[in-house]
């Protein structure tokens, strides 16, 4: 080979290296909003981040371009200073899509004219509820979710696990405070769902890791402590925390017929008496076993027929266990109809109605296709972002999730939480609960939370919310508006202290 044909050879083995090697890709657009009554200009930074990590003898090495939409108000006086909030979903699997055009962006899908999830096509509109005049907002996607990928010659499957996962947005957001300098912000977390979980994870890991701590966390439709929705042989809680909730549902499909659920009143008097049993008689009654005696074993029946809306007959097949999936498949199974597991005022069709469980969530069903639709246009249209990957809403490429962490064991983050509190006790908590909600139940939540083991002294720290909805409340635009209201109060009494 001669010295000409070298040469060539080494420049384009060096602009094939330089193509592989990831960069950063950005877009930025300027826009306004309008939140109770006034206008706010605001900057959409929309784009990727290369995600690097420290590598023995090699120095940094890129290992994923970590996909995220950041909205920061304009003309403030020092913007290092405002608040700045890291958003996420949760799945695992699932971007950001929910929190970000359901409830905290400054652009939401429009419902239809009766304030319900609209039918297509699809549109948005102005939030008049994002929190957008209170803090700055960043939208992560976590690797093989959104835009985000691990980069070419990375396994994607280094990112997909309990603790992987929460190293990684976590350094996503330390590499973030420094490339916009806001360390000096005040800085909070939301996540929904097993965003919650990661949420709480993070705030062990943040602070732990560089002594990053947080203002404040707002945690949605929560789940800390997997054994309370594990229905799994042996454990008990769930079928004790997921009561109410199974109440709650036959109450808004008026199965409860014995109960006096017209007078003044009732949902919430409704709400403590099931509580109350939950956590009374119906407890004792599943410690006892086989113990329990047939007297007892009847009113215990009675009382579960009476509270879920089901046949006793049912329930003494059930061995007074009823499993999530057999409650939203019998409630309405006379009417030929499922009810949702996001949302069980929601209802569904399947072929046939005598199987154990539904095929389909209809809660599910009935926003998927309104959020897919309408991120896409946005993300594409609105913010300028190009890109002809797939916008992974909901990625089954994380399966199998590594809980490897916690073999043997049910995951559980609260004691995390509990010494992130700890530790700092400026640190404070917002929870969001809906009432019909049957993936995350809120009796569960606050068995986790009045479990937590937090000294008396911190208990003030939590705020603990209730929404006539389901596990995203904020399709409700009812609940959307008070979410709004309390989310603020929680920001400003927050940012008070």
């Amino acid at each position: 080979m001669s010295q000409e044909e070298n040469k060539d050879t080494e420049e384009k083995n060096s602009e094939d290296k330089d193509k592989s090697i990831p960069e950063d890709n950005l877009s930025i657009t300027h826009h306004c909003v309008t939140i109770d009554g006034k206008e706010y200009k605001y900057t959409a930074t929309t784009g990727t981040l290369v995600l690097k990590r420290e590598v023995d003898k090699e120095g940094e090495k890129a290992k994923a371009s970590i996909f995220f939409i950041a909205y920061t108000l304009d003309d403030v006086d020092d913007a290092s200073e405002r608040p700045i909030t890291f958003s996420f979903n949760g799945g695992p699997g699932s971007s950001s899509v929910w929190l970000h055009l359901g409830v905290l962006g400054p652009r939401r899908v429009r419902p239809d004219e009766h304030g319900n999830p609209p039918q297509p096509p699809y549109e948005l509109t102005n939030n008049e509820f994002s929190i957008l005049d209170k803090t700055d907002l960043v939208f992560i996607d976590p690797v093989s979710t959104g835009f985000s990928r691990a980069v070419p010659g990375e396994e994607a499957k280094q990112f997909h696990g309990f603790q992987q996962d929460i190293e990684s947005v976590g350094d996503f957001i330390l590499l973030y405070l420094g490339r916009y300098q806001r360390w000096r912000s005040p800085k909070f977390l939301i996540g929904e769902s097993y965003g919650t979980t990661r949420a709480s994870g993070l705030s062990g890991y943040l602070q732990d890791r560089n002594g990053t701590y947080l203002n404040g966390i707002m945690l949605v439709s929560v789940v800390l402590n997997f054994q309370t929705i594990s229905f799994s042989l042996g454990n008990e809680l769930p079928y004790i925390l997921f009561l109410p909730t199974y109440t709650a549902t036959a109450f808004w499909h008026n199965k409860l017929t014995e109960l006096d659920t017209k007078s003044k009143g009732s949902f919430e008097r409704i709400m403590r008496e099931v509580r109350e049993f939950a956590l009374g008689d119906y407890t004792l009654a599943l410690m006892q076993g086989s113990n329990l005696s047939d007297r007892r074993r009847q009113t215990i029946v009675k009382k579960l027929a009476m509270y879920t809306g089901l046949s006793p007959e049912y329930i003494e097949k059930t061995d007074l266990r009823i499993k999530i999936f057999r409650f939203t498949k019998e409630l309405l199974r006379e009417e030929g109809k499922t009810v949702g597991r996001f949302d069980s005022r929601f209802t569904g069709i399947d072929r046939d109605t005598a199987g154990e469980t539904y095929e389909y969530d209809p809660s599910s069903a009935v926003i998927q296709g309104a959020y897919t639709a309408t991120l896409n246009d946005y993300v594409r249209g609105d913010l300028e972002f190009e890109s002809d990957l797939p916008y992974e809403i909901l990625s089954g490429r994380v399966h199998p999730w590594d809980y490897s962490s916690f073999q043997n064991s049910y995951v559980n983050v609260a004691d995390t939480l509990r010494k992130a509190m700890t530790t700092n006790p400026s640190l404070k908590v917002y929870v969001a609960n809906g009432y019909y909600d049957l993936a995350t139940p809120f009796l569960a939540t606050e068995y986790t939370f009045t479990h937590l083991g937090l000294d008396k002294s911190l208990q003030d720290n939590i705020t603990m919310e209730y929404y006539a909805a389901g596990h995203m409340m904020y399709i409700d635009m009812d609940e959307l508006e008070k979410m709004k209201n309390d989310m603020d109060a929680f920001l400003d009494a927050t940012l008070a202290d």
